[in-house]
């Protein structure tokens, strides 16, 4: 089983979400981030599930969709995943933080 570690920048995308859901409703924001946790479960025993990320092209960063948003993860070996961020599937993914140098090396 692989061992799935989140990045700091990754509970900082969950918080800004959650914490903008809230502003309707706590109890969608609470659902969103246990979505987002259970979501990325499955990475345990399927590292490789996820579709490759297309604006990058290489076959150890891959995303798992999730309601609206993706959850782009990088894939060391089979033995450990590493939660890079989490994007919503609107927004380019050249403007998040977490990517930008990613992008500019599988190109």
């Amino acid at each position: 089983m692989a061992e799935i570690v989140w990045s700091p920048r990754a509970i900082k995308d969950i918080d800004e979400i959650a914490n903008y859901i809230a502003k309707d409703s706590l109890q969608y924001a609470e659902a969103q981030t246990r979505l987002f946790f259970s979501t990325a479960e499955v990475l345990e025993v399927y590292p490789y599930k996820g579709r490759i990320v297309p604006e990058i092209g290489l076959s150890t960063i891959r995303q798992l969709l999730c309601s609206h948003y993706r959850i782009i993860y990088e894939v060391f070996k089979e033995e450990k995943v590493g939660i890079l961020t989490v994007h919503h599937q609107s927004r380019l993914l050249k403007n998040n933080p977490a990517m930008k140098r990613r992008l500019r090396k599988g190109k």
